[in-house]
C-alpha cells in the first residue's frame, strides 16, 4: 500500500516538474534570441526565434522578430532574387503576426518594413502598391503605440523618399496607378525628430535625419547631428556601416 502511494507521489512530482520546464522553454529561447541580436548575430537569432515558433506557432514576439530579421538580413544579400526571397518570407511572417494580433503595433510595423523592402525590389504596379501600404501600416503602428519610435522613423523615411519624386514621376504614377498620399520634407523631419525624442540611441534615425537636414539646406543641423551620432555605441549589426556613412557625409559637409 505504502509502495503504491510512493509511486503515485513520484509520478505526480514528475508531472508537476515537467510542465514548468516545458513552459519555460519559450521564454528562455526568446531571451537567447535577444542576446544573439544584441551580439550582432542576426542569422543565429533568426534561427532561435524560429525554434520558438516550433514550440509556440502563435508567439507574437517571435513572429515580429522573424519578419524584421528576414527584412534586415535580406537587404545584405548580393542578388535581387535572394533579396526577394527573404522579403517575401518577411512579409509572410508579418501576415502571421497580424493574424494573431491585428491591433498590435509591432505587427503593423513588421508589415510596414516588409512592404518597404518589397518596394525596393519591385517595379510597376506592385511597387506603387507597396509604397502606399508602407504608410498605412507605419501610421497604424504609431496610432496603436505612440511610443513606437521605429514607426515614426519609417513615416519619416517614407516622406523623405516620396517627397523627392519629380512632378513628372508623380504624373506618371498618377495616370498609371493612381495618386500617392501627400508627402513633404517637413513631415519627414518632424517624424524623424519624434523618433529621436522617443529613442535617442537609434543610430539609423540620426543618419536619415541628417540627410533630410542636408536636403533642406540646414547644414549646421546636419553636422551637429552627425557629430552626436559618432558618440553613440552600435546597437544593431548595421549600425557600424551606418556610422561609417555618417562619417563620410560629415566629411562632405
Amino acid at each position: 500500500m505504502s509502495r503504491n502511494i510512493f509511486l503515485s507521489l513520484a509520478l505526480l512530482f514528475l508531472c508537476f516538474h515537467t510542465l514548468p520546464v516545458s513552459a519555460q522553454d519559450v521564454p528562455s529561447l526568446l531571451m537567447q534570441a535577444g542576446v544573439l541580436e544584441k551580439s550582432f548575430k542576426d542569422d543565429e537569432a533568426l534561427q532561435k526565434y524560429m525554434e520558438v515558433t516550433k514550440k509556440d506557432p502563435l508567439n507574437l514576439d517571435a513572429l515580429c522578430h522573424i519578419s524584421e530579421l528576414y527584412s534586415v538580413i535580406g537587404k545584405r544579400k548580393e542578388t535581387k532574387e535572394q533579396q526577394k526571397q527573404y522579403y517575401a518570407l518577411g512579409k509572410q511572417y508579418a501576415q502571421k503576426a497580424l493574424k494573431v494580433a491585428p491591433g498590435n503595433s509591432e505587427a503593423n510595423f513588421a508589415m510596414a518594413i516588409s512592404m518597404g523592402r518589397t518596394a525596393l525590389v519591385s517595379s510597376g504596379q506592385e511597387k506603387i502598391k507597396a509604397v502606399k501600404e508602407i504608410k498605412i501600416y507605419a501610421e497604424r503602428s504609431v496610432q496603436l503605440d505612440p511610443a513606437n519610435y521605429k514607426g515614426y522613423y519609417l513615416i519619416g523615411r517614407w516622406n523623405f523618399e516620396v517627397s523627392d519624386l519629380s512632378s513628372i514621376e508623380r504624373w506618371l504614377v498618377k495616370i498609371t496607378f493612381g495618386s500617392l498620399p501627400p508627402s513633404s520634407l517637413g513631415a519627414s523631419i518632424t517624424n524623424y525628430r519624434k523618433s529621436m525624442q522617443l529613442n535617442p540611441s537609434f543610430i539609423l534615425n540620426y543618419y536619415e535625419l541628417a540627410r533630410a537636414y542636408r536636403r533642406n539646406d540646414e547644414t549646421a543641423s546636419a553636422r551637429k547631428l552627425l557629430h552626436q551620432m559618432e558618440t553613440i555605441p552600435p546597437a544593431y549589426t548595421d549600425d557600424i556601416k551606418i556610422k561609417a556613412l555618417g562619417k563620410k557625409m560629415l566629411d562632405e559637409l
